[in-house]
């Protein structure tokens, strides 16, 4: 499997985001807000502007960090794939390139989370995506 990594800012022309996911409580735990401000430098930027993603499938992907008063930024974050402006985006692309997404996310977030927990609860709950992991 390709791994999932950071780029920057694509082309947007001719283009549009197709919603993939949102979490819109990313302080659940510390450790996974932390992630995300670290890896994509949102002391900085804040919401400025959204961080991208490759993915395995090759599409790029955008991670939009939600602000909320009174919270630690960022409070939330949705993804969205970067597709041609009138063409759909397959299901079970998504379905996998959200998959590593999450993977990529709980390898840099780091103990007490695993990729291998990770991935047996996406067997245990028969996600098709987690048996391709």
């Amino acid at each position: 499997m390709v791994d999932v990594s950071i780029v920057g800012k694509p082309d947007l022309r001719g283009k549009r985001l197709s919603f993939g996911l949102a979490e819109d409580r990313v302080g659940h735990y510390q450790e996974f807000r932390e992630f995300f401000v670290r890896s994509f430098d949102l002391e900085q930027k804040g919401l400025t502007e959204p961080g991208f993603l490759s993915a395995p499938s090759g599409l790029t992907y955008a991670l939009i960090f939600l602000g909320r008063s009174g919270e630690a930024f960022p409070s939330g974050v949705e993804v969205h794939a970067v597709v041609d402006a009138l063409e759909p985006i397959a299901q079970e692309t998504l379905d996998r390139d959200l998959w590593a997404i999450l993977r990529w996310m709980i390898g840099g977030v780091g103990d007490p989370w695993t990729v291998e927990d990770f991935d047996r609860t996406g067997q245990l709950y028969r996600v098709p995506a987690a048996a391709s992991a």
